[in-house]
C-alpha cells in the first residue's frame, strides 16, 4: 500500500503541467563553485555546466528546450559512458533532457531533474549519427508491449542490456529508472552477474529511456541524497508486484502541490528575479 501511494503522488507530480516557472527565464548557470542543493525533485544547482553539443560517442536531442546543463560530475559521467559505448562500438548514444542553466522545476514533463543530477538516455544507439531535423523532433522507439508485461522482441536489441549495465556499474550512479517490462527482460538477461541490477528500479513509463541518477557530489552539502536501494537484484517478489492489477475502488487522485523550496533555492530564485 505504502509503494503505491508513493507511486501515485510521484507520478501525479511528474505528469502534472505547471505554468511556466521562474527556473526557465535563467538562461545560464549561476556563477560560483558547483553545488546541488535539495532533492532530486525539490532543489536546484548553482555552478552548473553545459554538455558539450558537439562530441563523438553522443548528440544531444532537442537542444532548442535547452534542458543539457547538470553538475561536473554528470558531464563527466556521460561522457565516461559514452566513451565505453564507443570503443566497444555499440552506436551513438542519445541524450535527453538533463536540467536547467540553474536546475529548479520545470513547467512539464519531469518531477525531479532539479538538482543537476539526472539525466535520460534513449535505449536506441544508431549505428549512424542522427541529423539535426532528427535531433530536434527525434521519434522514441516504445520497448514496451501493448500491454505492458513484457519488452517487444523485435526492438530488444543486446546493446540495450550492454549500455544499461554499464551505467548501473559507475560508482557515480545510485539509480536508474526503467519500465517495469525492462527490468524484467534485463533479470532475464543478466546470467551470473546481477550485482548491478540493484541500482536499476522499475517505475511508471520509461518505455524508450532510462533515467539515470548520480549520487550526490561530495561537496554539495546541501544536497539530499536518497536511501540505498534493497539489497539484492530487485528480480523477486518486488519486480513483480509492479505487474499486479490496481485495486478497485480508488477515489479520484488529488493533484498535489509542489513542495516548498529549499531556502538557498529560493534566496536564489529571489535574486535574480529582483
Amino acid at each position: 500500500m505504502k509503494k503505491i501511494l508513493s507511486a501515485l503522488s510521484a507520478l501525479l507530480i511528474a505528469t502534472a503541467s505547471y505554468a511556466a516557472t521562474p527556473w526557465q527565464s535563467i538562461r545560464q548557470p549561476v556563477p560560483g563553485v558547483s553545488q546541488s542543493i535539495g532533492a532530486f525533485a525539490n532543489g536546484c544547482i548553482v555552478g552548473a555546466e553545459m554538455l558539450p553539443l558537439n562530441a563523438t560517442g553522443y548528440q544531444v536531442m532537442r537542444q532548442d528546450q535547452r534542458r543539457y546543463f547538470g553538475h561536473p560530475d554528470l558531464i563527466l559521467f556521460i561522457q565516461r559512458l559514452s566513451n565505453q559505448v564507443h570503443h566497444l562500438h555499440l552506436g551513438e548514444v542519445m541524450i535527453g533532457d538533463m536540467g536547467m542553466a540553474a536546475g529548479g522545476r520545470f513547467s512539464s514533463g519531469h518531477a525531479s531533474h532539479q538538482s543537476g543530477l539526472d539525466v535520460d538516455i534513449w535505449l536506441q544507439l544508431p549505428q549512424t549519427r542522427w541529423s539535426e531535423q532528427m535531433l530536434l523532433k527525434p521519434q522514441p522507439l516504445d520497448l514496451v508491449s501493448a500491454d505492458g508485461k513484457t519488452v517487444v522482441a523485435r526492438h530488444w536489441q543486446p546493446q540495450i542490456d550492454s549500455l544499461i549495465k554499464l551505467a548501473a556499474k559507475d560508482s557515480d550512479v545510485t539509480r536508474i529508472f526503467v519500465n517495469p517490462a525492462i527490468k524484467q527482460q534485463l533479470c532475464a538477461d543478466a546470467g551470473a552477474d546481477r550485482d548491478w541490477l540493484r541500482k536499476v528500479r522499475p517505475w511508471f513509463g520509461h518505455r524508450a529511456h532510462m533515467h539515470v541518477r548520480l549520487r550526490c557530489p561530495a561537496g554539495s552539502l546541501q544536497c539530499q541524497d536518497q536511501p540505498a536501494p534493497p539489497p539484492g537484484d530487485g528480480c523477486g517478489a518486488e519486480l513483480q508486484s509492479w505487474f499486479a492489477p490496481p485495486k478497485p475502488g480508488r477515489g479520484k487522485p488529488v493533484k498535489l502541490e509542489p513542495p516548498p523550496l529549499p531556502a538557498a533555492c529560493q534566496a536564489l530564485l529571489d535574486k535574480h528575479l529582483l
